[in-house]
């Protein structure tokens, strides 16, 4: 079979059909998008130029700005209070990752293994556990506040129902950032639970079926068919979790406000308050693009690393 070349008049009809993809179409999606982009640049984009103009001035939100450059952040990144508000977010992460994650992968596997015949109990389950999801912040907070109250607690009722006694939580510098993981890995614990659902009834049970009969044990499975199949929904777990670690306030605020004696003061209550109670704005600015930076960072990390550990299909 002989191939022949496509006549001039034929390309030339092709290449005037063919959409150009130059600024006319660009300016032809932004029109479709205007719904979207509108909003995003309003609420987003613009809040976010606007934070780091406000980060190279001082600022007490009355009187005029006054330039100074890169000295907001030279300051926050030698100050003793930074640091410390750096490591509290770091680690309330370090306990309400693996926290939050086991439990929510722990549900999941139970859920997943229930029979099929009880569809409706399985359903009415997982709203019961994404419930607290959904629930507001302040609620969370406050029941957890009243909970875990030292004198009069719940949770210190029935450790003495078993001869412990139990310790201050909120109000105690060791037990406080304890107490605020706690309540934040409980209230997240079906959302994850929803992801790794889904993650594990996408897994083909040919595959556990093809072990079984090959006589792997329960963990052997788990381990290296379970675990790895998994791996694309724990990576969104991971990332979303610690976005949402790095940004803890809500819980902080309520609970403890940052005591008792700074030991809960995170990087974001730090920036409540440079902002309201010292009137800093520009410090509290350049603190937030620290910590957008230090996400930003981590983020790419688990991109890059995420080939070496995720399987996908």
């Amino acid at each position: 079979m002989t191939l022949t070349a496509a006549p001039p008049e034929a390309r030339a009809t092709h290449e005037r059909t063919r959409p150009r993809k130059g600024w006319r179409y660009a300016a032809t999606v932004a029109v479709f998008l205007l719904p979207s982009l509108v909003p995003l640049t309003l609420y987003t984009i613009v809040p976010m130029l606007g934070s780091l103009w406000t980060s190279l001035h001082e600022w007490d939100l009355i009187t005029e700005m006054r330039w100074v450059g890169l000295g907001n952040y030279v300051e926050l990144i030698g100050d003793p209070e930074t640091h410390a508000a750096f490591l509290h977010t770091l680690y309330f992460i370090a306990g309400y990752l693996p926290l939050v994650y086991a439990g929510g992968l722990g549900l999941a596997m139970l859920l997943n293994r229930a029979p099929r015949s009880t569809g409706a109990g399985r359903s009415l389950l997982r709203g019961i556990y994404f419930l607290p999801v959904i629930t507001s912040w302040v609620v969370v907070a406050l029941m957890w506040k009243w909970l875990l109250n030292p004198a009069s607690g719940i949770v210190n009722w029935t450790l003495g129902l078993f001869g412990v006694s139990g310790p201050g939580w909120w109000t105690d510098p060791d037990w406080a950032m304890p107490s605020i993981i706690l309540a934040s890995a409980w209230k997240d614990l079906g959302f994850v639970m929803i992801i790794l659902l889904a993650g594990l009834q996408a897994i083909p049970r040919e595959y556990q079926e093809a072990a079984m009969v090959d006589g792997a044990t329960a963990w052997r499975r788990f381990r290296h068919i379970t675990l790895p199949l998994l791996s694309p929904s724990t990576f969104f777990v991971v990332v979303i979790s610690l976005i949402n670690g790095f940004q803890v306030f809500d819980q902080v605020k309520i609970m403890t406000n940052g005591g008792p004696g700074g030991a809960t003061q995170v990087v974001v209550s730090q920036i409540y308050d440079l902002t309201f109670r010292y009137g800093r704005a520009g410090a509290a600015s350049a603190l937030s693009w620290l910590l957008f930076a230090v996400v930003l960072i981590v983020t790419i990390i688990q991109i890059r690393g995420q080939r070496r550990w995720v399987t996908y299909g």
